[in-house]
């Protein structure tokens, strides 16, 4: 499985490292904030991200940085969009910026402020740029491999960057353990395909994780078979689950993250 330094290294291939681990690290960070139903510290996240993408933009186009305190986002935005046209992919002067550009405005001008008489906006604005950021690193890292790597590894890793980061969850060399209490073999499973997901894994996947979580076979194989209702299953008999699926599982775990908080 791809870790956050297999995506550093696939886009320092254009973009400087240092910038490059930064908006990374503020893009996993925001993630496991958002899992956490922490809407605020995601909004946060989310205008630190951009920040440290748009330095990474900057730099890469061959600006030069003020300092920190000089730095500003919306003179960024203009000087990018003002390149000449053909001289580098409408990606960073036109669609990079116009995303930067909304994701910004929110981090800045709603944040954690709303009227106490109105519906809070947070959590609707979380969702917003938590999708947002997702596309944004994702077209950063197809940009910085045009031409570079094979589309399949790109794809892979696209899939990799979209799929949701969970707090609580160990991957040890290819072995998946929740430290979540009180799971029973059915959720272990269910918890398994939404952490895949969307990869499709085989049932023998599923199994032996249920049983790596101190369950017996027998009682692995009667979980795994529960949860036909809630996967789809191609022709090579491998599973990735269905909405409904997704729904619970998100359900369970925030409901874990609730417990330890």
């Amino acid at each position: 499985m791809y870790t956050e330094k297999d995506i550093d290294r696939l886009l320092t291939a254009k973009f400087v490292a240092k910038h490059v681990h930064s908006f990374v690290s503020h893009y996993s960070a925001m993630l496991d904030e958002y899992y956490k139903g922490d809407w605020e510290s995601v909004i946060l996240k989310s205008g630190k991200f951009v920040e440290a993408l748009l330095k990474s933009m900057w730099l890469h186009v061959g600006g030069t940085l003020l300092p920190a305190r000089q730095f500003k986002v919306g003179r960024i935005l203009t000087d990018l969009r003002q390149l000449q046209q053909g001289t580098y992919d409408d990606t960073i002067r036109v669609t990079i910026p116009k995303a930067c550009e909304f994701i910004y405005d929110i981090a800045s001008n709603r944040g954690a402020r709303h009227d106490p008489d109105e519906v809070n906006p947070n959590e609707m604005d979380a969702n917003a740029v938590v999708s947002m950021c997702s596309w944004l690193l994702g077209e950063v890292l197809r940009y910085s491999q045009k031409g570079v790597a094979d589309v399949s590894v790109v794809q892979e890793q696209l899939n990799i960057i979209v799929k949701r980061r969970y707090p609580y969850i160990e991957d040890i060399d290819g072995r998946t353990y929740f430290h979540f209490r009180g799971l029973s073999a059915r959720n272990v499973g269910l918890l398994y395909l939404r952490y895949m997901y969307p990869v499709r894994v085989t049932s023998t996947e599923v199994l032996n994780t249920i049983v790596r979580h101190k369950f017996s076979r027998k009682n692995a194989i009667v979980a795994t078979s529960r949860l036909r209702k809630v996967v789809d299953i191609d022709n090579n008999n491998k599973l990735v689950l269905l909405q409904p699926g997704v729904k619970e599982a998100d359900e369970i775990i925030k409901y874990n993250l609730s417990k330890v908080k």
